[in-house]
């Protein structure tokens, strides 16, 4: 293994947390990048903070003047499906030209590789049972057209400027750290599982499941959930890949097993011993009825491997950290 100094951009944040913290077990040295809009400084345990905004360039040219940096994972992004509908302004300002901000300031600064944390909305409504690299491209909410524009501005730069990069396409990702320090922390919260985790703790009233007329199974929608800490380690191959790959590359990530809103309810339930009330509501703007991942090519390529692969430990490690009095999401100064 190389020893990296990596730049972890939105490293407070829940992906961006889990992160840094296995950068440092793997021995690198990890600088912090983030404004602490939606991420938690307790969150970062090892790592230099520089607090800034991507839509600062300051900002940035600072952080590259006073660190040598060899890569960058990008995890920085306004990251809600529903609001991205409601304030595209605020999507594409923030995730296209932040990440534009970001590039420049690389370029400046003579850093080549980036890992960015891209989507399954990339895809939009799916054309076949598992989603593979292959499948079209077509986002239905600016969230997804988003992280489409950079993945293009990506590829446009690995030709141009001789950038690598590998955009690593998230389906749903949840859990949390198993030592139970850190976890999934958003507020508002707008994540099933968490959500779901928060009505079996009495901290809400019910659940609002939205939507109940798709073409699916039990009528909700279906989505593959995959363990934050198995994308973590994605990012770190992706590290590596970079080494031996010029260009602009993308790979899938997931269980490639979808589970129903109802069926996470259900398995929660199970798993907490306590009631989930639920309602059932209208569907949300922009949501498709099914995404599930064909993630063989990260497997075949990256050689990933994921060691958290079923519903239950990824409920499970999540339950663990959201109802732990010390470190969970309503310790100390949130409750």
């Amino acid at each position: 293994m190389t020893k990296r100094k990596i730049l972890v951009c939105g490293g407070a944040g829940y992906i961006g947390s889990h992160m840094v913290q296995l950068l440092l077990e793997e021995g690198h040295d990890v600088v912090v990048f983030d404004n602490l809009s939606s991420g938690h400084e307790e969150a970062i345990k090892g790592a230099v903070l520089e607090r800034g905004d991507l839509l600062r360039p300051e900002d940035l040219e600072a952080v590259f003047a006073r660190h040598k940096i060899d890569a960058v994972i990008h995890f920085a992004a306004l990251i809600a499906v529903g609001e991205s509908v409601e304030r595209p302004d605020l999507y594409y300002r923030n995730n296209v030209t932040g990440t534009l901000n970001l590039l420049d300031a690389m370029r400046k600064a003579g850093v080549e590789r980036l890992v960015f944390s891209s989507t399954a909305a990339v895809f939009g409504n799916p054309q076949s049972e598992l989603i593979d690299e292959t499948h079209p491209l077509g986002p239905i909410n600016p969230y997804g057209w988003s992280k489409r524009m950079v993945e293009q501005i990506l590829a446009d730069y690995a030709t141009a400027f001789g950038l690598r990069s590998v955009a690593l396409r998230y389906f749903n990702a949840a859990g949390a750290h198993p030592d139970g320090l850190i976890g999934e922390a958003h507020y508002p919260e707008t994540h099933l599982v968490p959500l779901v985790l928060f009505t079996a703790m009495g901290i809400r009233e019910k659940l609002s499941v939205f939507g109940s007329d798709y073409e699916t199974r039990d009528g909700t929608c279906i989505r593959d959930y995959i363990h934050v800490l198995d994308l973590a380690s994605a990012h770190l191959l992706a590290l590596d890949y970079m080494d031996s790959h010029e260009g602009f590359h993308s790979f899938n990530l997931g269980n490639g097993n979808g589970f129903t809103n109802l069926e996470v309810i259900e398995t929660a339930k199970r798993l907490t011993n306590n009631d989930i009330p639920y309602e059932m509501t209208a569907r949300r703007a922009g949501d498709s009825a099914v995404l599930v991942a064909d993630s063989s090519r990260a497997k075949s390529e990256l050689g990933w491997k994921p060691k958290f692969d079923d519903l239950e430990t990824i409920i499970e490690t999540a339950w663990r950290w959201h109802h732990d009095p010390k470190y969970g999401p309503f310790a100390g100064s949130k409750k």
